[in-house]
């Protein structure tokens, strides 16, 4: 990595991207909580405030929850310097990245909308990246630099990338929720594996995957698909089924199960309690 990078926000996704790199003091990273004892695990510089993790970097990765992604943007243009090219990673709504934009380029910044297809783990830096926006081939060409083995250019529209990933949200994160609904009442039945017997062998093994997603990630996940709602409706499309899926994403999250059960029968009766 020829320049460091400033990582706004530490968690899942951040972590992942910094240690599979191998980034380390070339990383800087800001985050709300106080996580010094991480940084110093990671060999990552952290500091205090946005304004000191940004100087003397041309590369910032934002990786917040979607409700501050805008707010954040809004920060880091009061303090960027001209011609760094600011990665908004954030699973929102295109308009939401159209309006950070905005506040990046007013400020001399290069923003680069970036969607994250899958998740990152176990995937970490071979994960799938969409770029869009003016910006895309320099940032295509930083990420590259970065360790980033899996980037691709979406178009030069800044939101078209996110738009792709919300919609598929819509498909992906949707039949999660529906997976869920549909098992809770076969448990409460007591035809679990009726059920689930007279699907084909490729649903009946996600089913598992699908609730330790929503059980690990809900409460993110319906963030996102909150996003997803207002892509649908900029979009004049009624998001009747996905305003269900945020519920559903989000209680599943609200339990706060720790690490699931093991197994799809454990995590059934975990959910029932």
């Amino acid at each position: 990595m020829d320049q460091p990078v400033t990582l706004i926000g530490y968690g899942e996704a951040g972590r992942t991207f910094a240690q599979a790199a191998g980034w380390r003091s070339g990383a800087r990273a800001f985050d709300v909580q106080d996580l010094d004892d991480l940084f110093a695990e990671d060999g990552i510089s952290g500091f205090p405030t946005l304004a000191e993790a940004l100087a003397n970097s041309r590369l910032a990765i934002s990786l917040v929850t979607a409700d501050q992604a805008l707010v954040v943007a809004q920060d880091v243009a009061k303090t960027i310097a001209p011609g760094t090219l600011f990665f908004d990673m954030n699973s929102v709504a295109p308009d939401t990245k159209r309006a950070a934009a905005k506040s990046i380029e007013a400020a001399g910044g290069r923003y680069v909308d970036v969607a994250i297809m899958s998740p990152v783990n176990p995937a970490n830096i071979a994960v799938p990246l969409l770029v869009s926006g003016l910006h895309c081939e320099a940032g295509m060409t930083a990420l590259d630099a970065l360790g980033f083995t899996n980037v691709r250019i979406a178009g030069d529209d800044v939101g078209r990338a996110s738009t792709i990933k919300m919609l598929r949200s819509v498909m992906y994160k949707g039949v999660e929720a529906l997976t869920a609904e549909c098992l809770m009442a076969c448990e409460k039945a007591g035809v679990t594996d009726e059920v689930l017997d007279s699907f084909n062998n490729d649903w009946s093994a996600q089913a598992d995957y699908r609730l330790d997603r929503m059980l690990v990630h809900g409460t993110r996940r319906s963030a996102e698909m909150a996003e997803a709602v207002k892509t649908l409706e900029s979009l004049g499309i009624e998001p009747l089924l996905t305003r269900g899926t945020v519920t559903r994403q989000a209680a599943l999250g609200g339990l706060k199960l720790g690490p699931p059960p093991s197994g799809l029968d454990a995590k059934l009766k975990a959910i029932a309690k």
